[in-house]
């Protein structure tokens, strides 16, 4: 299949400022999904979508295409990052005359990812019957059991209140956080949908300390403690 990943990276980022290309473990945090990106055979480009220049010189000396520049009204905090995936294709359908077959998103903010799970994503779509492939791990609260929101009298309830008496954590129904290791769509889903649950989806499972996504400086800091004792590897 004609498989092209793409890494989509902010040069405003405010959380973290200057996030995607800061240092970590010795190199860019964006050159780690370069690289792993690279690592898998069935990816033919790894093309990287920013709005910095320095992100994109970056991103060259790295091994990543960068044939375009984001424009800046993609690029703002509040920027849906689905209308930039469709960007993306669009520059390739304008420029090859066709879409790639599959695409992989390879988010920077998840340096920890190993190519084993992008190449794990690709073949859970390749079973077939998903527009797209999210990677999941296990979830640190419940809607069920132990997370709350705020009731209109003040007062505070569960997000999700149980039909029956949920005594423990065990008993409620299963869930999962959402992980931004790997995203792997049809490229027709996303030029004619406007987000993931319009389509079906399916998903992989990631161990929490691969699944690490860094918007802040705690997980900055959090993502160098993994990297220096080695946690990341399976």
């Amino acid at each position: 299949m004609n498989t092209v990943a793409f890494i989509f990276a902010r040069g405003g980022s405010k959380g973290l400022v200057g996030k995607n290309i800061r240092p970590l473990g010795g190199k860019p945090l964006i050159a780690w999904s370069i690289e792993q990106a690279l690592a898998v055979k069935r990816i033919g480009r790894v093309i990287v979508s920013t709005d910095s220049e320095e992100i994109a010189t970056v991103s060259r000396e790295y091994g990543a295409e960068v044939p375009f520049i984001r424009p800046a009204e993609l690029a703002q905090d509040d920027s849906p990052e689905w209308l930039a995936w469709r960007h993306a294709l669009n520059y390739l359908l304008d420029a090859d005359g066709v879409l790639p077959e599959v695409m992989v998103s390879v988010p920077a903010t998840a340096p920890l990812r190993l190519p084993l799970d992008i190449e794990n994503c690709l073949n859970e779509f390749e079973k077939g019957g998903a527009d797209i492939v999210i990677t999941v791990t296990d979830a640190h609260r419940s809607p069920y059991f132990n997370m709350v929101k705020t009731n209109a009298d003040g007062t505070v309830g569960l997000v999700i209140p149980p039909q029956s008496l949920i005594a423990r954590r065990q008993d409620a129904p299963t869930v999962f956080d959402m992980a931004t290791v790997a995203y792997v769509a049809r490229p027709e889903f996303v030029m004619t949908h406007n987000g993931t649950f319009e389509g079906r989806v399916r998903a992989v499972h990631i161990p929490a300390e691969r699944s690490i996504d860094i918007d802040t400086l705690l997980d900055f800091q959090i993502a160098e403690c993994l990297l220096s004792v080695g946690e990341q590897r399976p």
